[in-house]
């Protein structure tokens, strides 16, 4: 089984970004999959954003809703996408794959006016 194989029919990834001390941080989220890449949406100014922003390196694995870990943790670069085409591509998707969830959330979000980015991640070689 490829590392990819690992998050096919999965719901949530826990994302390991890191401080710039080295500290990893754990967070589950929803995500889709297009080809070799995951799609993330988050906040803009969340915390894992920022650690991103300052480097790229994560580690990634499919898990529960409470980020318990599913499967083996897999290195993986990360990176902000700002582009319209990606982001409404990946808000489809991402409406496809969670439903009404995704709807409540994604007006949660709005009510609050908090700005989303997109998270491209794709496994390392």
């Amino acid at each position: 089984m490829s590392n990819l194989e690992l998050f096919d029919r999965q719901n949530y990834l826990n994302l390991e970004t890191f401080r710039k001390t080295g500290v990893g941080v754990k967070t589950p989220v929803w995500f889709v999959q297009e080809g070799e890449t995951l799609f993330v949406r988050t906040i803009a100014n969340s915390g894992k954003v920022k650690r991103i922003r300052n480097k790229g390196r994560v580690n990634i694995a499919p898990c529960k809703v409470d980020g318990t870990p599913l499967g083996s943790w897999v290195p993986a670069i990360a990176r902000e996408v700002r582009d319209r085409d990606t982001d409404r591509k990946v808000d489809r998707m991402l409406g496809k794959k969670y439903g009404l969830m995704k709807t409540f959330f994604s007006l949660s979000s709005s009510l609050k006016k908090q700005e989303g980015t997109i998270l491209e991640i794709k496994l390392q070689e």
